[in-house]
């Protein structure tokens, strides 16, 4: 059944959609929840059990107070459909999931009465994220290159089946204590292959690492080139120990996104290689056109500089120290963390634009 073109959570798992399979489909009971991992702005994140095979899984699950509206149920919905689609090496593995009628404490509701919350069950991964670890400065550039090209061949992938991730940031990249790196939270991830679930002019995404596109709201063209400037971002980050656009507010950092070049690489570290520093600046092109071409051709060019590093094994013994010693000290899942710009404040921005658009237009006819 579906409601306004919109799959209600009671049919998502048993819909004839091509890309949801039986097997997909998931009980909450055959997961034992265990310790809170984190809470975000739509899903509670647990570590959990999976009961029929044993293995150490994370299971989000959908908040009870946006469990009825709607639209986020829908991106609930996608997201896990995108999830279903991918699988590699680099990207959170996905375990099939369902839903759930819960009570008001949060206990499971006797005959199908209460709210009925969405979950998924997902990779969980021991070990923290990019974000954490950049709080203790920058990282030697081969560790860099290292990270940027397992990131490039997630990217691939998943733009390889039509994925446009749209939030690429340090913080949805984990990294295991023996720093193998896993993109996760496709949450407003784009999938050209299906309707579009964004109103156009519509700003998602974290203001740090947007691309110009995406500050504009032209949904016409996002596309890999929007995660290629995001990833110019985060490299660019990981080199010198900052983004490259910094201010008090994300109405600046989004004028500089817009209209600001970035202060070169290699004035701010002339040790840098100079293809490394040339690559990281063509994805931070304003115009997507004017970006690499996919994240293949940012890999090719990161891998042949990953094969010409000098003491390798020193540089990476000293980065998993580091892993552990950060990860130890912090939160060990980071999964649930609030994002970087909420629906709550993009609702405000929006009517922000279309109260001084109003003005304007108001000021000119009264002129």
């Amino acid at each position: 059944m579906q409601v306004d073109g919109v799959w209600t959570p009671r049919q998502l798992c048993i819909s004839s959609n091509r890309h949801t399979t039986m097997h997909l489909q998931r009980k909450l009971d055959d997961f034992k929840l265990g310790e809170l991992l984190g809470t975000g702005t739509v899903g509670t994140v647990y570590a959990a059990e999976d009961r029929t095979t044993g293995q150490e899984v994370a299971v989000k699950i959908l908040l009870p107070e946006v469990s009825l509206d709607r639209n986020i149920v829908a991106r609930f919905e996608r997201e896990m459909l995108i999830l279903s689609k991918l699988s590699h090496p680099n990207i959170i593995r996905y375990y099939g999931g369902g839903g759930h009628d819960f009570d008001r404490q949060g206990a499971t509701a006797a005959g199908g009465h209460g709210v009925h919350r969405l979950f998924y069950a997902m990779e969980l991964v021991h070990g923290g994220s990019l974000k954490q670890v950049l709080t203790s400065g920058k990282l030697p550039w081969q560790q860099a290159v290292r990270y940027g090209i397992k990131v490039c061949s997630a990217l691939q992938h998943a733009h390889n089946y039509g994925i446009v991730h749209r939030d690429l940031k340090p913080g949805n990249l984990y990294l295991t204590y023996n720093g193998e790196l896993k993109l996760g939270d496709f949450g407003i991830a784009l999938d050209t292959g299906e309707a579009s679930l964004t109103a156009t002019g519509l700003i998602v995404g974290s203001y740090l690492y947007m691309a110009p596109e995406q500050i504009r709201g032209e949904t016409g063209r996002i596309g890999n080139q929007t995660d290629l400037y995001a990833l110019g971002c985060i490299l660019y980050e990981m080199l010198v120990g900052r983004p490259p656009f910094q201010g008090a507010t994300f109405a600046q950092i989004f004028d500089q996104h817009l209209k600001d070049d970035p202060v070169p690489l290699v004035e701010l570290d002339p040790s840098l290689p100079k293809s490394l520093c040339d690559i990281v600046m063509q994805c931070l092109a304003k115009n997507p056109y004017q970006r690499p071409l996919n994240a293949r051709h940012v890999q090719g060019v990161l891998s042949e500089l990953d094969v010409s590093w000098d003491r390798e094994d020193e540089i990476y013994r000293a980065e998993l120290s580091r892993l552990r010693k950060i990860f130890d000290a912090g939160v060990i899942y980071d999964q649930g963390a609030l994002p970087e710009v909420s629906w709550a404040r993009l609702g405000m921005l929006a009517g922000m634009v279309v109260v001084i658009c109003l003005l304007f237009w108001l000021f000119a006819n009264l002129s």
